[in-house]
């Protein structure tokens, strides 16, 4: 069984990150969404376990999906998954300077664990979950950028329209 990690803050879950996630559902046997526990990044909008939960309401209907988190290096994680695959998803070329690091760098720390980039169509190019902070922040409707789930949650937490 052909096992793959898809890593990432998913701070929160996007309609991006569900099109990449479409794609790799149909090629790997199992996908595991794997929510980083990231000491980097500051200020997150949500926490893990909140990530984790609107993700399992978010990919209803995708049989071989699974939800975790983790601490730690990636590579760690998707050894103890037994997983050989990390997939990253790509938005625009400017994604690509960063991932292409990210994957390097993880090749290096274990050679058998490979990246594959997956893009999102082009209508879902402009959507990151930075920009869907900064929408919820200032009070605005993020409803064509995240699932229905999490834009309700997000209208409830933060008393958005």
């Amino acid at each position: 069984m052909k096992t793959a990690i898809y890593p990432g803050s998913f701070d929160p879950i996007t309609n991006g990150h569900l099109d990449v996630l479409k794609t790799a559902a149909a090629i790997f046997d199992k996908v595991i969404i794997a929510v980083a526990y990231n000491s980097e990044k500051q200020g997150g909008l949500l926490s893990v376990e909140e990530r984790v939960e609107l993700i399992k309401k978010s990919i209803k209907g995708f049989d071989n999906v699974e939800v975790d988190s983790f601490e730690g290096l990636t590579v760690n994680y998707a050894r103890k998954k037994d997983a050989k695959v990390l997939i990253r998803g790509l938005r625009a070329v400017s994604d690509f300077e960063f991932e292409m690091q990210l994957s390097q760098t993880n090749s290096a720390l274990d050679k058998d664990i490979k990246t594959i980039f997956l893009t999102t169509r082009p209508k879902y190019n402009f959507i990151s979950s930075s920009s869907v902070k900064e929408v919820v922040s200032l009070g605005g409707d993020c409803s064509k950028f995240v699932p229905q789930e999490v834009n309700e949650y997000l209208k409830s937490k933060f008393k958005t329209t």
